[in-house]
């Protein structure tokens, strides 16, 4: 018997796709309806034979073993006409892998959206969450018939959930199967389709989903919930829960990172002697200590006091610029103190800093460093 490589004209490392190439480009020279002739018709059947043990994995690997053909018939091995079309042009052939279709569906996945205030994020926070989405069907269970009855075959297709047509083309006459327009490809019919779901098996309905939010989070970060999206058709599985994450901004507090931004309003007079307060941070009272001669622009950092990382355990920090507030109106004899203060003070005349820059400059620049 002939060697197949050489049949086909390939070597014995051609890949899958060479394979299949060549015998495409030999079965439309060597075709009887195209080439009559015993000859032409004996190739046809060598160079087929050839094709469907070298297609094949296993029996390729038997093939190059030394383990013979292991296949066989008239086409080698091919189920008719059918499967031959099928391979010339990538459609469904009438010999193999047609099967009904399964009614049951994997469910579509579902995005809601979860907005968080910015004191949530540092810890974490625990969240039941309203979802309108399918469910199964209590009624029928998925089943998608009335208690007590059951699907019924197709008497087009007699359960295979395909139909077979012949149509001649250059290869002759061929057989192409066709999901089944009765059946829509099922193999069955409902014909006591359930009252509640109408024959879906799942209906529509809110639920409620619990839902841990981790720390750290962000707006436009996505937590998937697998298995917790709207159950497939006739009881199929669950697709996956999405929850996009919003984070409301705050009044007083912004967040860099991990860590948080604040800024401090301090009088003129608390500038220059120093102070002590304390503020309402996001997850209670920081005491904060100002400094004599503190100056706008500087920074209070509070450590462990920002953001609890999305992946870890170690807190940021909290960032508080100072910005010292002169005051607008002052009565005469405020007025004549700062005189006073400022004649025994001798300073020079205001003039342009070495480097010009402006105080939101100077905060975002320190915020940053």
């Amino acid at each position: 018997m002939a060697d197949h490589y050489e049949v086909l004209g390939v070597s014995q490392d051609a890949s899958t796709d060479e394979i299949k190439k060549a015998y495409r480009k030999l079965a439309r020279q060597l075709h009887p309806d195209v080439n009559p002739g015993e000859d032409a018709a004996e190739r046809f059947k060598l160079v087929t034979h050839a094709y469907d043990v070298l297609s094949d994995d296993d029996s390729r690997r038997r093939y190059d073993m030394g383990g013979g053909d292991g296949a066989g018939g008239d086409f080698g091995g091919f189920g008719g006409f059918g499967d031959i079309f099928e391979t010339f042009f990538g459609g469904q052939g009438g010999g193999r892998g047609n099967r009904p279709r399964s009614r049951k569906e994997r469910g579509q996945d579902a995005l809601v959206r979860v907005t968080m205030e910015l004191g949530d994020v540092i810890f974490g926070a625990h969240r039941d969450i309203e979802v309108d989405t399918a469910v199964l069907c209590e009624t029928c269970q998925g089943a998608c018939t009335q208690p007590g009855t059951s699907p019924a075959t197709c008497d087009i297709c007699h359960g295979t959930g395909h139909v077979q047509r012949q149509v001649r083309s250059l290869l002759g006459n061929v057989v192409t199967s066709q999901p089944c327009g009765s059946c829509s490809g099922y193999g069955t019919v409902i014909p006591h389709p359930c009252g509640s779901c109408h024959g879906e098996g799942r209906v529509r309905s809110r639920r409620t989903v619990s839902l841990d939010i981790p720390a750290g989070v962000e707006t436009g970060l996505r937590l998937q919930l697998p298995g917790s999206g709207e159950v497939g058709r006739a009881g199929g599985p669950n697709g996956d829960l999405y929850v996009e994450i919003s984070v409301a901004s705050h009044a007083a507090f912004s967040r860099d990172g991990d860590d948080l931004l604040a800024t401090l309003e301090v009088s003129m007079a608390d500038a220059i002697l120093g102070t002590q307060t304390s503020i309402q941070g996001l997850d209670g009272q920081v005491d904060l200590e100002i400094r004599s001669g503190v100056q706008s622009g500087d920074i209070l950092t509070i450590k462990g006091r920002g953001v609890t990382p999305l992946r870890g355990t170690q807190r940021g920090d909290l960032r508080v610029a100072v910005q010292v507030v002169t005051p607008t109106k002052l009565d005469s004899a405020q007025r004549k103190l700062i005189e006073d203060f400022a004649k025994k003070q001798k300073a020079p005349a205001p003039q342009l800093a070495q480097f010009q820059q402006g105080l939101f400059s100077k905060l975002r620049d320190k915020f940053r460093g």
